[in-house]
């Protein structure tokens, strides 16, 4: 029994000095860790690498065509031979040929497949800005947490002090054993908060390793630093919400993209052109002779049809997107509005709760605490007093909560870091 109990120790005592050696990170480097590390992140620097690399081709040549083979030769073979009668019929003929681009048109070409990794770019500050905000929210939840920890170990303590003391006086018969019961009650449910807000704080330390692709088990607190801020309302502006988003700036690129394709498609209206040339090897005595050829592809009407349908195509695409990012800024503008309001008013119910309603309670169980112990007050009161600060010390960090996670949300549409 004593070995298993100096086990414990020892254990705990690990425990505490592993946590009191952790790592303090803060939001910034959190932020910064995910940008660098993220493999998300780094599936779309591969992609647009992928995109720029495959541009490169945009201006290569179609490669040459080789032929060989008999050119008007007889299928009598006696009538290769030069005699008397003849010099000889047929030959051996190699050519060769080459279409030459047209230079515009592998100029349209280079030119939309070079833009393709823009729009790669601007999904990738869209991703990252989805992280942040998820980063933040959890960074957020746990600073909280812990903030409901302190609270909650600080009402244990208060608590731990009453039981003690109601044990001393029910030895005088100076207090009630269901009031004694309560309290022990209480405590419990303290304690087993105070389990489960730890287990929340781990859930948010293994989602943070998680988004930066570190060691789910890595072992660090934060930094419990945080700031309430207001959003000046000129960041409700359609031109800079427009400006600023990565989703709309996709739409943006998507859309150029789609115009660089259509310049592509019409760029194949224009005639190529290329060379020929043959030689052969003539049989008997006939002469060495040869061919050279020009050539030139001529687009007609029943060749563009598909040409002129994806031009088409690429049109409607580009309005549609249009509409699009109308609806995406009509839509962001109304949240930003409603969540700016919100955020006000929670703003002054959390300061309302800290500095009125907090304090008169703590003032009302000071007061019951006193008059109980100068046996002019019930327990009863002193425990309805605790639970009343208690909740009302909760109700504000739960405030303080909605005001991060509102203050995210609103930083998440505008794509501020």
């Amino acid at each position: 029994m004593l070995k298993n109990k100096y086990y414990i120790v020892i254990s705990f005592l690990i425990l505490s000095f592993t946590i009191a050696n952790a790592q303090i990170v803060s939001l910034d480097n959190i932020l910064s860790t995910i940008k660098t590390d993220n493999p998300q992140l780094k599936m779309y620097d591969a992609d647009i690498q992928s995109m720029d690399a495959a541009a490169k081709g945009a201006k290569s040549w179609m490669a040459p065509q080789v032929e060989t083979g008999f050119f008007m030769t007889p299928y009598n073979t006696k009538m290769w031979k030069a005699d008397d009668m003849s010099p000889g019929m047929g030959s051996y003929m190699i050519g060769v040929s080459q279409m030459i681009p047209n230079s515009k048109k592998q100029n349209a070409e280079y030119k939309y497949m070079n833009a393709m990794s823009s729009v790669e770019k601007e999904n990738k500050n869209y991703t990252l800005n989805q992280l942040y905000a998820i980063a933040k929210t959890n960074y957020y939840q746990w600073l909280v947490l812990n903030k409901k920890v302190k609270v909650a170990n600080d009402n244990l303590l208060l608590l731990k002090y009453m039981i003690k003391s109601m044990e001393i006086r029910y030895q005088y018969n100076m207090d009630k054993l269901p009031t004694y019961y309560k309290a022990k009650s209480q405590y419990n449910e303290l304690e087993s908060m105070i389990i489960m807000l730890q287990n929340d704080i781990s859930q948010k330390r293994i989602m943070l390793n998680t988004l930066m692709s570190r060691d789910k088990n890595m072992v660090f607190e934060i930094e419990e630093a945080f700031e309430l801020k207001e959003y000046n309302s000129q960041l409700l502006d359609t031109s800079s919400i427009s400006k600023n988003r990565s989703d709309i700036n996709a739409i943006k690129r998507t859309m150029e993209v789609n115009q660089l394709k259509i310049d592509a498609e019409k760029s194949k209206f224009l005639p190529e052109f290329g060379v020929k040339y043959d030689h052969m090897f003539a049989f008997g005595q006939q002469p060495q002779q040869f061919s050279l050829m020009g050539m030139m592809t001529i687009p007609m009407p029943w060749s563009t049809k598909m040409n002129k349908a994806n031009i088409s195509s690429f049109q409607i695409k580009n309005e549609s997107l249009n509409w699009q990012k109308q609806m995406i800024l009509n839509e962001t503008v109304g949240m930003i509005s409603g969540m700016n309001t919100e955020l006000s008013n929670l703003n002054k119910q959390y300061n309302i709760s800290e500095k009125s309603i907090i304090p008169s309670l703590r003032k009302n169980y000071d007061t019951a605490v006193l008059a109980w112990q100068n046996n002019t007050g019930d327990l009863f009161i002193v425990l309805d007093a605790w639970e009343a600060l208690n909740m009302a010390q909760m109700d504000a960090l739960d405030k303080l909560q909605s005001i991060l996670n509102t203050q995210v949300e609103i930083e998440k549409q505008l794509e501020i870091k």
